[in-house]
């Protein structure tokens, strides 16, 4: 296993995600403990010291049945990790009662990591609302050995993490962001990475896989260019090598389902190999080359917005929409939107087609922000 540092400590550089575990008859709230033990037991004969864990995940089962699990083993011997759910706005004012009652459902004493999850364009400004006093009530329990280290996990834009780190970046350590080679530039993952970088704040992955996308879902002729590169190595070992050459990374956390999953990223995470410049450029280039038949290619250029008589930001709408056609749906689009007044989401287009009139990569956006509202309401 490959350790990385952080202040004094050795991180196995590969954590077990439980967000994913084995569950019985396809119900996600219905986790397959045994499986799930014997999962856990390989990940600690392999190495792995780092478990992340969720307020909302499995239905709320993660937390109980980690905590089960994780009982027996030294406490010393793993870190924990586990996250305020402030994705749903109704948690906001009951940051106390939601610690204490994860603290009982782990069966622990405190957490070595914890998280604002999931920072973005929906919750921010009750992040940032003093009066909830989160921020105020972790940093107390940090003073009181109850949480090691905070940090916080964003799925919002690079100017969604700025006011977040704005306001309390000075008491962050880690930051988890998803990134792999899709996002790198699709998710602007590479600017939030420069941005943690200015910060001084190291980067903690998820979604190294793009929750399966770039494991099992690669269309044959990207998964062939891929697999030339190191015909000696499986797919989805080349997007964990991607992340193995950010030096900014130091835990990578990988929601795995199976013992033949773990197996595979055991492997991997044997021996550190990361990728030469001439591998990153053309696992880049497969990248885009994934993206590109479902997008649309704007450029963020800006000339539609002045024509639009709506108002909206047609570029920001026109990533969401790549967003969701490249995902396959997903809950980033619609979670982002959220926070749009009706009037400016993608169903406001009255079709005038004014911007179109001025669009560089003459786009049909009228008929694309359609075909968004459409795939939305389609769920």
């Amino acid at each position: 296993m490959i350790y990385k540092n952080f202040k004094g400590q050795k991180l196995s550089a590969l954590g077990m995600g439980a967000m994913r575990l084995p569950v019985v008859d396809g119900n996600d709230g219905k986790i397959d403990e045994a499986a799930a033990k014997e999962m856990v037991a390989l990940a600690m004969k392999g190495g792995v010291n780092y478990y992340d864990t969720a307020w909302g995940y499995h239905s709320g089962q993660s937390e109980l049945v980690m905590g089960r699990l994780l009982k027996e083993y030294p406490r010393e011997s793993f870190y924990l990790a586990t996250k305020f759910p402030g994705y749903d706005l109704g948690n906001m004012d009951k940051v106390e009662e939601i610690f204490e009652e994860q603290l009982k459902k782990c069966q622990v004493d405190y957490f070595d990591f914890y998280l604002f999850h999931n920072v973005c364009e929906m919750n921010i400004d009750a992040y940032l609302d003093e009066s909830y006093g989160i921020c105020r009530y972790l940093m107390a329990q940090k003073r009181a050995g109850r949480i090691r280290h905070l940090g916080f996990s964003a799925h919002g834009s690079c100017a969604v993490m700025k006011r977040f780190l704005e306001a309390y970046g000075k008491d962050m350590e880690f930051c988890q962001i998803q990134l792999n080679y899709l996002d790198w530039t699709f998710q602007d993952a590479k600017a939030k990475v420069e941005l943690l970088r200015e910060w001084g704040i190291p980067v903690w992955v998820m979604e190294p896989l793009r929750g399966g996308q770039l494991a099992s879902k690669i269309p044959a002729e990207e998964a062939a260019a891929l697999t030339a590169l190191r015909p000696q190595e499986k797919i989805p070992a080349l997007a964990f090598r991607f992340l193995q050459t950010i030096p900014e990374v130091v835990v990578t956390l990988s929601g795995m389902s199976s013992l033949s999953q773990l197996e595979e990223n055991l492997a991997t995470y044997a021996q550190e190999k990361p990728l030469t410049s001439a591998e990153w450029s053309a696992v880049l280039e497969v990248a885009d080359r994934i993206v590109r038949p479902n997008s649309v290619p704007c450029t963020a250029c800006r000339y539609c917005t002045s024509h639009c008589p709506q108002g909206l930001d047609i570029p920001e709408l026109l990533a969401l929409y790549n967003e969701h056609r490249v995902t396959g749906g997903g809950f980033i689009a619609p979670m982002a939107l959220m926070a749009y007044p009706e009037e400016k989401k993608p169903s406001a287009c009255i079709a005038c087609r004014s911007c179109e009139a001025v669009c560089p990569q003459q786009i049909k956006i009228s008929e694309t922000l359609a075909d968004f509202g459409k795939r939305l309401a389609a769920g």
